[in-house]
C-alpha cells in the first residue's frame, strides 16, 4: 500500500550536461549515457540529470569544459544538453519522509561497519557546498546494498533537492543554485531522449 509513494508522479523532464559529441551520439541512438560511479557522487551511482532545468545542465557542462574536474571525470570540449523523459517506478525520493528514514538507517549501518572495522567514515568536502559528497555517496551505496541483502527490489532512480551557491539574497531561504537532481540507476527508466532548441 505505502509503496505507491516510491513512484515518481508522472514523467520527469531531466537534462544532462555533456560534450556535444556525446550528446549528438545519444540523440542519434549510437550511444547511451554512462552511469557515473565516483566516490563523491551526490546521490550515489547513476546517470545524472537536472530535473526541469536545462540552464543548470548547461552551466554544469560549461563549468566542466573549463577544467573543473570535481564535477565530472569526462572531457567536455563543447558544452551540450540532452533532454530525457524519465519515468521511475521505484524511486528513492529524498523529498519523502520514508526515504529519508531509510537513508538514515543506512547511515547507522555504515557507521557501525566503519566502527567495527576500525576505519573512519568518508567525509563530505570541498567548500561550503560540499561538492565532493563522499559520505553521502557511501551512505546511498550502503542503502542499495542493504536492500539487496534483504531481497528487496532495487531502486531505479534516486532523487534529491540540493541547496548550493549560498543565499540568493541576504537572509534568503533560497539558494543561488538550488536544484533537484535525479540519478537513474536503471536505464529503462529513461523513456526517450530529446534535443533542446
Amino acid at each position: 500500500m505505502w509503496d505507491a509513494h516510491k513512484r515518481l508522479p508522472g514523467i520527469s523532464l531531466g537534462f544532462h550536461g555533456c560534450d556535444a559529441a556525446t550528446g549528438e551520439a545519444v540523440l542519434a541512438g549510437e550511444l547511451t549515457l554512462a552511469s557515473s560511479d565516483n566516490d563523491h557522487d551526490w546521490l550515489g551511482p547513476g546517470i545524472y540529470f537536472w530535473e526541469g532545468d536545462p540552464w543548470r545542465a548547461l552551466e554544469f557542462a560549461s563549468c566542466a569544459s573549463t577544467g573543473d574536474r570535481i564535477t565530472t571525470a569526462g572531457s567536455i570540449h563543447k558544452p551540450f544538453v540532452v533532454g530525457a523523459l524519465i519515468c521511475a517506478s521505484r524511486c528513492l525520493d529524498l523529498h519523502n519522509q520514508a526515504a529519508l528514514e531509510e537513508l538514515s538507517r543506512a547511515f547507522d549501518s555504515a557507521a557501525a561497519a566503519a566502527s567495527d572495522g576500525g576505519v573512519a567514515l568518508p567525509v563530505n568536502v570541498s567548500g561550503a557546498d560540499r561538492r565532493a559528497r563522499r559520505l553521502d555517496c557511501a551512505v546511498v551505496r550502503t542503502m542499495h546494498k542493504l536492500r539487496a541483502d534483504a531481497g528487496l527490489p532495487p531502486y531505479d532512480a534516486v532523487r534529491g533537492a540540493f541547496w548550493e551557491g549560498g543565499e540568493l539574497y541576504p537572509g534568503a531561504g533560497f539558494s543561488a543554485k538550488q536544484h533537484v537532481q535525479i540519478a537513474v540507476l536503471d536505464p529503462k527508466a529513461i523513456l526517450a531522449y530529446f534535443r533542446l532548441h
